[in-house]
């Protein structure tokens, strides 16, 4: 039994030692070489009949995240809501709907709605700093009523649109091929189609489609257009209008939409000079739609709502893997001061210290060893990003001071007990960044 366990400590010893390797990129033929070093061990012990085995799995659709990914994940959220809340958003939190009256008082005009929307997602696009980024913007009554003039069957509507929404991802030829080929669409009709499709710019785009012999004879087609005329001169006192493209191909697959669609990507630098940037995918989106709340009104009222989503997940892989490029520390903790002890057998004044920075709000930590080395102490504190060390000592003890030190510059200080948390929450008045 004693040899059985000995082995097993080897196996978990040697099963940390590849972790470490692979944690520090180690080479390739390095950590094959301890890999089967650790094959051997466990082939020594053989079968365990008497356990049971687990097998822990994170379910379908999930993923785990370790401190560091959700260090930034934090500041991604924290991000967004302080955007949102900039402009007055209020937190709610709906596990089931309630029915109840609600008035609309007086009229508005629909389109600051989408104007500020607009203007959220491109503050918060900035605020994250994930890369150059272009807002399409388009109008769902402006697709229905292209999709009219060029002779689309009304049956067909919705499944041409789903079509046309691929054209971010896809030429314009296989979008084609798909609507005459899979769909039925004549092949006149479709080339009507692509020439509106293909085409995208700013509010000149927009004054122009209003001139169109076609489009401007049918109804929804003129509304929209008149609403996103108006949209782009409030985007221009907003200040955001370059960052705003009119792109007709923009169709957003969702039914519920009534009115302004729009959809945030990222652009990639163009190889070459002169070429356009190039998408590299979708981030934020969002529209109007003033027919869905009804739908859970028992008296079916007409409520004008606008919407803004955020693709969380895939900001943070950007942000994640942007830090591992350039190799960014980033800190997963907030603790503003760590307690430290210059001396042994200090452990209670440590822990008399670090709860009486608790209890003062100050967010402190340290170390749970009896007697830790100095040395050990500050090296934790530069590793996980601590700015001040407290350090008690015989010495600090006998004058009642703590001995203050900045771990960025190591200046130390001594700073009497009772001006200790002033003194820390003058230093840390700035929130701690993660990174």
């Amino acid at each position: 039994m004693a040899e059985r366990a000995a082995l097993e400590e080897l196996v978990r010893l040697q099963g940390e030692h590849v972790r470490e390797l692979k944690l520090q990129k180690a080479s390739a033929e390095q950590i094959e070489e301890e890999v089967s070093q650790l094959l051997k061990l466990k082939a020594q012990l053989g079968p365990d009949e008497g356990k049971h085995k687990f097998v822990l799995k994170t379910p379908k659709g999930t993923r785990d995240y370790n401190p560091r990914q959700m260090a930034v994940r934090e500041k991604v959220f924290d991000t967004i809501i302080s955007c949102f809340k900039r402009h007055g958003a209020e937190v709610i939190d709906t596990p089931v709907f309630e029915l109840k009256d609600f008035d609309i008082a007086g009229q508005f005009d629909p389109m600051i709605p989408d104007a500020e929307c607009l203007k959220i997602m491109c503050e918060i696009l900035s605020s994250l700093q994930i890369g150059d980024f272009l807002v399409k913007v388009n109008d769902r009554r402006i697709l229905d009523g292209m999709f009219a003039v060029c002779g689309v069957p009304d049956s067909k509507f919705r499944t041409i649109c789903s079509s046309v929404d691929k054209l971010d991802k896809v030429p314009w030829e296989e979008v084609k091929n798909e609507m005459v080929g899979e769909k039925g669409l004549a092949p006149e009709v479709a080339d009507r189609i692509g020439d509106y499709v293909q085409q995208h710019g700013g509010v000149s785009l927009v004054e122009q489609l209003l001139q169109d012999p076609k489009l401007s004879q049918n109804k929804q087609a003129l509304e929209g257009l008149g609403d996103l005329k108006l949209l782009f001169e409030y985007l221009a006192l907003f200040g955001i209008a370059d960052k705003i493209s009119f792109d007709l191909s923009l169709a957003r697959g969702l039914d519920y939409y009534t009115g302004v669609i729009y959809e945030a990507v990222l652009l990639q630098t163009a190889a070459q000079a002169g070429e356009e940037p190039l998408g590299v995918g979708s981030v934020a989106a969002g529209g109007r739609y003033d027919g869905l709340v009804g739908m859970f009104d028992p008296k079916g009222r007409k409520v004008p709502c606008v919407g803004l989503s955020v693709g969380v997940e895939r900001i943070f892989s950007i942000v994640e893997q942007r830090l591992e490029a350039l190799e960014e520390k980033v800190r997963t903790t907030e603790t503003q001061v760590l307690v430290a002890s210059a001396q042994k057998k200090l452990l209670e004044e440590r822990l008399k210290l670090v709860s009486e920075l608790w209890d003062a709000g100050i967010k402190a930590e340290l170390l749970y060893k009896k007697n830790p080395k100095l040395l050990n102490q500050l090296q934790y504190c530069e590793e996980a990003g601590i700015p001040l060390v407290a350090i008690i000592g015989e010495q600090e003890l006998k004058d009642g001071v703590v001995k203050l030190r900045a771990v960025a510059s190591r200046e130390e200080v001594d700073v009497r007990r009772e001006d200790l948390v002033k003194e820390i929450k003058r230093r840390t008045s700035q929130p701690p960044c993660i990174c």
